[in-house]
């Protein structure tokens, strides 16, 4: 299974966001430089990680995004389902003839499930903390306490 780049580039922005020190605002131009994305495609991730209350975002002057809640309440599982489009195979019966028939759907359904499950495992805060190497590879100071 191969997820969507907006989905790749999704938890990516929150891996980043969820590096900063608690509270701090950054930019989605910061995050864009950080991983070489388009800045277009990014605002479009941000704005539905917003819309899912993963991402704030602030309006204005002192204005930017940060997390909009903790990253150990971020459960990467559900990132994944809020973000991707899990239909691996079209069975319509339009473009599928033999759709009433057809088993693997129901084996292609059981692994979907199982690939999130494992992901329901994880959380945001279990990509960061502690993770010396991604505080210098994004270039970002890295915090004395995580909670």
């Amino acid at each position: 299974m191969q997820l969507t780049s907006f989905t790749d580039y999704g938890l990516r922005a929150l891996i980043f966001l969820a590096a900063l020190p608690a509270g701090r605002m950054t930019s989605i131009t910061e995050v864009t430089g950080a991983y070489g994305v388009s800045r277009n495609h990014m605002v479009k991730i941000i704005n539905q990680l917003s819309r899912a209350g993963y991402v704030a975002a602030v309006r204005g002057k002192n204005g930017g995004i940060r997390l909009g809640k903790p990253a150990s309440e971020i459960v990467i599982g559900q990132v994944v389902r809020d973000m991707e489009p899990l239909q691996l195979v079209n069975c319509h019966s339009d473009f599928c003839h033999i759709t009433p028939a057809c088993r693997l759907k129901t084996a292609l359904h059981e692994a979907v499930q199982c690939f999130l499950a494992v992901l329901d495992g994880y959380t945001l805060a279990d990509l960061v903390t502690d993770n010396h190497p991604l505080y210098q590879l994004l270039r970002i100071e890295q915090p004395s306490f995580r909670s």
